[in-house]
């Protein structure tokens, strides 16, 4: 079987013959017959019926303690969906289901599978994270038929699987957390969530690619798929949704990790924002929205010289790609000279930025290291940049400055024709053509940029 696709062949081979993907063909058995064991419950056929005769609202969502949590799901859990978390070592994932499932078990009953931990383990970070409730049902069982048959007679509002991987069907003979255990395991509980209603959430491992480990099929079966990103040496954890059929994937939640536990960020823009580091050379505020939330990032830039051949390129929270592509045009369209020189990005918290409406805001930080001189207080910088050296338009350009003027902001550098002026009480708008006028209108000069080497 295809760990990429789930395509099955007859013999190994070294490129799957469904994908066209090498190395991801590995050995199972087909599901042996089930003897001595009784059929799962099965209710009565289902039947077409007309759509106009579907009520959306006769199975409402549930509503979390968590706003975050909410904005991610797309308004809460949905009955009978499968959600499926996923995310590094480390990086927080019991901590959150745990979270998600006190705040499930105050209104209705919550079972708690686990087949890594101890009863006893489950309960000593329960009580570490103050989330020991009596409706909080634990089982340290890795049999699925055991599992499904607690969720059916329990009948949870929630059930949670930690961690699918170690999940095994008695009825394969293969080891548990192969490519024939996660994907009939997967299957099985998705068939329980969809006829009994009861939403269930799994956690998986990633492999070292950064991928859920497990075969690709995985994330086509569930509803929604979400991944906790966050370095364990940072404080701020990312929850992001790469698929979910009840919402949309471009909203993100933004948590804090501390000593209690896992906490939601209500203002993430007051806490990516460090005001003491404003005034050194290289730092910019930028606006970013991520789906409907506009948020304001801290990026930070550092060009040093280099006596090598080759110079580096580093890049951490921005594509490294929109960084070479930026310096290229630094060079060509402003007249800086950067090819010896090291050039290191980073965006403050861990946050990561994948629109382009940050790249006028890396290449005046840039600029700002080869000047030697900071940006004024109060600047934020929106605008995308095209290889003409042209600033264009970015969407959702009102919900930045709206967020810039709320948060104290009083000069904004801003694509020309983006905005009306007088909009925004107290905030100072600097329309810009191209990337020299939004050298001059940074700095503070009325002349071309000078060639710094």
């Amino acid at each position: 079987m295809c760990s990429e696709c789930g395509g099955e062949s007859l013999r190994w081979a070294g490129q799957c013959p469904h994908c066209q993907a090498w190395n991801t063909l590995s050995e199972f058995k087909p599901a042996a017959v089930r003897r001595g064991r009784a059929e799962e419950p099965r209710g009565l056929p289902a039947r077409p019926v007309a759509l106009t005769d579907v009520r959306p609202d006769a199975a409402p969502r549930r509503a979390l303690g968590w706003g975050e949590l909410n904005r991610v799901l797309g308004g809460g859990i949905v009955p009978g969906s499968v959600v499926l978390i996923g995310g590094e070592p480390g990086v927080g994932k019991s901590t959150l289901v745990m979270h998600l499932a006190r705040q499930v078990a105050s209104d209705g009953i919550v079972l708690y599978a686990t087949g890594e931990e101890s009863v006893q383990q489950v309960a000593m970070r329960a009580e570490r994270l103050d989330a020991v409730h009596p409706r909080l049902l634990v089982l340290a069982e890795n049999d699925l038929e055991a599992v499904l048959g607690s969720i059916r007679e329990a009948n949870p509002g929630v059930a949670i699987v930690d961690s699918i991987q170690t999940m095994t069907d008695p009825g394969l003979e293969a080891a548990a957390g192969t490519v024939s255990q996660v994907r009939e395991c997967a299957a099985r509980l998705l068939r329980l969530a969809k006829e009994t209603g009861i939403p269930v959430v799994l956690v998986g491992h990633v492999t070292k690619e950064g991928s859920l480990a497990g075969p690709r099929v995985l994330e086509h079966m569930v509803d929604t798929v979400l991944y906790l990103e966050g370095d364990r040496q940072q404080e701020f954890r990312i929850l992001r949704a790469t698929k979910n059929r009840f919402g949309s994937t471009d909203e993100i939640g933004i948590f804090s990790m501390g000593g209690s536990g896992l906490e939601e960020v209500s203002d993430p823009s007051a806490s990516l924002v460090s005001n003491s580091s404003l005034t050194a050379s290289g730092t910019v505020v930028l606006a970013a929205v991520e789906g409907t939330r506009p948020l304001l990032v801290e990026l930070q830039s550092l060009v040093a010289a280099n006596s090598f051949a080759m110079p580096r390129r580093s890049a951490t929270g921005i594509d490294p790609n929109r960084l070479h592509m930026i310096v290229a045009i630094l060079e060509k369209r402003a007249g800086f000279s950067l090819e010896k020189a090291d050039i290191f990005v980073n965006v403050a918290g861990g946050f990561r930025i994948v629109e382009p409406a940050a790249d006028l805001g890396l290449a005046l930080s840039i600029a700002s290291n080869l000047r030697e001189a900071p940006l004024p207080g109060g600047t934020v910088v929106i605008g995308e940049l095209g290889l003409t050296g042209e600033v264009r338009r970015v969407a959702q350009l009102d919900r930045r400055l709206q967020e810039a003027a709320r948060r104290g902001f009083t000069r904004a550098i801003i694509p020309s024709g983006g905005s009306a002026a007088g909009r925004y009480p107290g905030l100072d708008l600097l329309e810009v053509r191209n990337l020299a006028e939004a050298i001059s209108a940074a700095f503070l000069t009325h002349t071309a940029p000078g060639v710094s080497s």
